[in-house]
């Protein structure tokens, strides 16, 4: 048998196991065609994800969550949102992966195989809240462009890896170095192999911290494809853009890293507060670093119908970019009084929090339960939107579900 008839048949074996039945005049079909099946992927199916999250784009795939997924202490896969800029890669061979180390402050330019990174360094475990800088964007008006996120661009999972701060210090730090800025190896959109979808980074002093990773697993497991197999930074606490995904070089930079979604107003804010719908100049936005206070009701799902005898459990989870959550309230007459209720530690710095309460109404009605966190600097979320900004970040108010009593 000829090399091109062997892959041909090769290919329309993969194309009948993926359909789930034989393509009947699949040799008459024109070199690199794709069946139509096959041209619209599922992408619940195709990134293991639950039937209820929401596709926002299919190019770059941005899937979010809805609040009632993320009930879990630990976000499982099913239930993570995706945020991409570019095309995911394909065919990875994770023996061939290296990490490059470089930079004007780096001292010694150096590569690590994956295998070399997993046995040179001590690997750690954290639990880290990643929260797209755009969740919660739907809710500006006027209006932002970008992805309409609504609550659920947010998770906490399992990360292991090595610390990023031993892999730079093992290459060597220059006294001159302020950020890093990390590359990766997926596509632009335009194929064009010399742009790149983002290149973002962090201060050096975020960098260095405890919990930033090179992480090659998630909940124990080899990372998810779409969500930076088989390596990548994760850095919680801030906008989940500086958690690059399926990283292949790290600069150590001597000034703030000028790579793609670093410059003009991508991933910034005003410095100073605007009215609604002003236009601000580059000069005048600043980057996000540390996400604000926040929190969300995940059970029961809004909407929900209780008996007027019965009391209502609900529970959620709260978080405060670099510190911790203080104090969890809630309120179903519309912000007007506030109950407390208990919140959990962090499992470890850059958690999530766990809340809790036993909610009662007075009567048979409509209400809403909002949720309200305070971190330990005493600022707590704001009932409604906060500060009007271009590209819609850091909505961080309050989460609010519809129950109704009878």
């Amino acid at each position: 048998m000829k090399r091109r008839d062997f892959v041909k048949k090769a290919t329309l074996s993969s194309f009948a196991s993926l359909i789930g039945a034989d393509l009947v005049f699949g040799s008459k079909m024109l070199k690199g065609y794709t069946p139509l099946a096959l041209q619209d992927p599922d992408p619940f199916k195709l990134f293991n994800k639950h039937k209820d999250m929401v596709v926002l784009n299919d190019k770059p795939w941005n899937i979010e969550a809805q609040a009632h997924l993320l009930d879990d202490k630990i976000t499982p896969n099913s239930c993570m949102f995706i945020r991409n800029n570019g095309l995911v890669p394909e065919d990875i061979d994770p023996k061939t992966w290296t990490l490059t180390i470089d930079g004007e402050s780096v001292k010694n330019k150096t590569s690590y195989t994956l295998s070399e990174l997993k046995s040179k360094f001590q690997q750690h475990t954290y639990q880290l809240t990643l929260e797209c800088g755009g969740n919660g964007r739907a809710e500006f008006d006027p209006p932002a462009k970008g992805n309409q996120w609504t609550v659920g661009a947010v998770h906490c999972a399992s990360w292991t890896g090595v610390r990023l701060r031993d892999v730079l210090e093992d290459a060597g730090i220059k006294n001159n170095a302020v950020y890093i800025g990390y590359h990766a190896i997926d596509k632009h959109l335009s194929m064009d192999p010399n742009k790149e979808p983002i290149s973002r980074g962090c201060p050096i002093n975020k960098a260095l911290q405890d919990e930033t990773l090179l992480a090659f697993k998630m909940n124990g497991e080899d990372i998810p494809l779409v969500h930076g197999y088989p390596l990548r930074l994760v850095a919680g606490g801030w906008p989940a853009s500086v958690s690059g995904k399926w990283i292949n070089r790290i600069s150590i930079r001597n000034k703030v890293h000028d790579g793609t979604k670093m410059t003009g107003t991508a991933y910034r804010v005003p410095c100073e507060p605007v009215a609604p719908g002003d236009k601000v100049k580059d000069e005048d936005m600043c980057i996000i670093e540390s996400m604000p206070v926040k929190s969300i009701i995940t059970y029961p799902k809004t909407g929900a119908i209780i008996k007027k005898e019965k009391s209502l459990n609900i529970r959620g989870h709260a978080w405060a970019g670099e510190l911790e959550v203080a104090k969890m309230e809630y309120s179903i007459d519309f912000g007007a009084t506030w109950n407390t209720c208990p919140v959990e530690k962090p499992k470890n710095r850059l958690a999530w929090q766990h809340f809790s309460a036993t909610v009662n109404f007075p009567k048979p009605g409509y209400y809403e339960v909002w949720a309200r966190a305070t971190d330990t600097n005493g600022i707590a979320q704001p009932m409604l939107l906060p500060g009007w900004n271009p590209k819609g970040y850091l909505n961080n108010a309050c989460h609010r579900i519809a129950i109704k009593v009878t």
